[in-house]
């Protein structure tokens, strides 16, 4: 679809300096952009790039002029792109009905507008709103409930009582609902705890590919509204996340842990079970949790720490090597000192014992 500078910087908000009926055709990365597409700069580098470019527009969100590009100044380039680029290139919408291979239990309810995909098993009292969509290969176990406008992509799992509600996308290889990990010890042998709870997910929530969340081992593991959640992460049973939080790749959180509002948990972090983690707490990637955070602290580490502590010990460490050839050189020098004094006359009755001599300590 065709678009006029005029009518994107209307939709964003923004100011053109240029010609505003210039006419666009697509929306590209300054390296691909083709005469008639539109890219974006939010800083001096990509800036001169989409200057070089063929691209004949610019979004940008700093003072900057051009003679040879139109730009269009918004608040946020960033946010900007987020924007524009469903108008160009629009996510296909698959057509309404049943494929004829799905199963569908008599007494589910499917809204007549939803799509069901080929080879997709709806179980027993399962609910599925309007304008949802269920790619292919899906099985949704008994009494599941997904709102309107959701998207399931290829082969998800959704075990029994999983609720869902609006425009939630849940992409392939992911499984909601799964046994929690929980077991006892009787006479050395692990014996399984019944998971009898299920898995809540709110509104406008995103989960990537091949997530992993287990339902409660009584009450519910619940996903906050307009959480976003990356692949290969696992959350476990009656786990609980704030609205707006960000789960990176391979991160994992154990039983039981709570998370505040936007809590941003980077690629590879682990949080141990029970904790609480506050509001608006960003955690380093890679970072071992094992105690409680407070509202608005940055951790990072492993075991994990304030993030000024953490560098400080880290900025320590660096020095070390350092420190110890100056400990060596030191150790020498005392060493040879006292030599010298040993060969001096008196110095045998003045010291009768040799001193012990401190072992060396390598420096890397």
């Amino acid at each position: 679809m065709r678009y006029s500078v005029g009518d994107i910087a209307a939709l964003l908000g923004g100011t053109v300096i240029g010609d505003a009926t210039m006419p666009l055709t697509g929306f590209q990365a300054a390296d691909r952009a083709r005469a008639g597409e539109l890219t974006f700069a939010e800083n001096k580098t990509f800036f001169e790039r989409a200057e070089q470019s063929a691209a004949s527009a610019i979004i940008v969100d700093k003072p900057f002029v051009s003679e040879r590009k139109v730009l269009i100044h918004v608040p946020s380039a960033r946010t900007a792109f987020a924007r524009v680029v469903p108008l160009f290139y629009p996510e296909p919408q698959p057509p309404r009905g049943v494929h004829p291979s799905a199963i569908i239990s008599p007494s589910a309810k499917v809204h007549p507008d939803a799509c069901i995909g080929a080879h997709v098993i709806i179980s027993a009292h399962t609910q599925i709103g309007a304008r949802s969509v269920l790619h292919g290969n899906n099985y949704v176990d008994e009494s599941c409930v997904i709102g309107e406008d959701c998207s399931i992509f290829h082969n998800v799992t959704l075990y029994p009582r999983t609720e869902m509600g609006n425009r939630v996308r849940i992409h392939a290889g992911t499984v909601v609902g799964s046994d929690g990990f929980g077991y006892v010890q009787e006479e050395g042998r692990h014996i399984k705890v019944p998971q009898i709870g299920n898995v809540i997910i709110h509104d406008d929530v995103e989960i990537g590919a091949n997530v992993t969340i287990d339902r409660g081992a009584l009450g519910p593991t619940i996903i906050g509204k307009g959480t976003k959640i990356d692949n290969l992460v696992q959350i476990a049973h009656n786990v609980a996340t704030g609205d707006h939080c960000l789960v990176v790749a391979q991160a994992g959180i154990a039983g039981s842990t709570k998370l505040g509002h936007h809590v941003i948990l980077a690629g590879q972090v682990g949080l141990a079970g029970h904790l609480r983690i506050g509001n608006n707490v960003t955690i380093a990637a890679q970072s071992g949790v094992m105690h409680n955070i407070e509202e608005g602290e940055k951790w990072f580490g492993t075991p994990a720490q304030p993030d000024k502590q953490m560098k400080r010990q880290l900025l320590a460490l660096q020095k070390l090597p350092e420190l110890l050839r100056r400990f060596n050189r030191m150790e020498k020098a005392l060493i040879g000192r006292l030599q010298l004094d040993g060969d001096k006359p008196g110095a045998r009755t003045a010291h009768a014992a040799k001193p012990a001599v401190p072992a060396k300590i390598e420096a890397s």
